[in-house]
């Protein structure tokens, strides 16, 4: 579905952010990038995208149809009068879908319907991300990729996102690529984990992720 190999990315006149970064992400996976803050997670996410070109390296893609799904507070301008149902229909438009029903599904699937009518800037934080999912589903996805899904809502949200996502990898096979800094729900429900480090990363199990983690920190502080 996705190959990188050994790809290396820096901004002009600035260090190199990633460096020979080699994985592959085939259909059915849950994978977490996981690392610190700069470790270069979300630039090896744009590069998959194909909004930043690798220095060097290749990226190879092979889904059919993929939908990004950002952080909340990255796509929402607040003081802009959109509805829900609007910024829907927005999306509809984009990808050239007729049946305008595809709304209606979308919205209760994420048990949002009743929200169709309320400005996209009025919305808390958990109910923007389930509008920002349901809109990325309207194409029906074989990739979804998310960019921190929890930043910025609740625990409740947290707690009814997360089983939705694994339900939607392991229930519907829609293959799941997120950034994530809950490592908590990472550690969960991920098939692989790609931990970034430095601007290098490598894959490894749930289980020796967590080993890994608590090495880490063990070497930085002795109270953990």
């Amino acid at each position: 579905m996705i190959s990188l190999q050994h790809v290396s990315f820096g901004y002009e006149n600035g260090p190199a952010l990633l460096r020979d970064i080699s994985m592959e992400i085939r259909e059915g996976d849950y994978i977490s990038i996981v690392g610190e803050n700069g470790s270069g997670k979300s630039t090896l996410v744009r590069l998959i995208l194909g909004l930043l070109r690798p220095q060097r390296g290749t990226i190879v893609n092979t889904f059919r149809r993929c939908a990004y799904v950002p952080q909340r507070f990255d796509t929402l301008n607040r003081q802009f009068p959109i509805t829900v149902e609007e910024a829907m229909n927005c999306q509809r438009r984009v990808l050239g879908l007729a049946d305008r029903d595809v709304i209606r599904r979308a919205l209760e699937r994420m048990g949002v319907y009743d929200l169709r009518d309320r400005l996209m800037g009025g919305l808390s934080g958990g109910q923007c991300q389930k509008v920002l999912i349901a809109r990325a589903l309207l194409g029906e996805p074989d990739l979804l990729i998310f960019d921190e899904p929890s930043t910025g809502i609740d625990v409740k949200s947290q707690l009814e996102l997360y089983p939705f996502m694994r339900a939607l990898n392991q229930e519907r096979g829609v293959t799941i690529l997120t950034v994530e800094h809950n490592l908590k729900f990472a550690v969960k429900n991920s098939t692989k984990m790609f931990h970034v480090v430095h601007g290098s990363g490598h894959f490894c199990s749930p289980d020796d992720y967590i080993r890994e983690y608590l090495s880490e920190n063990m070497g930085r502080d002795s109270r953990v």
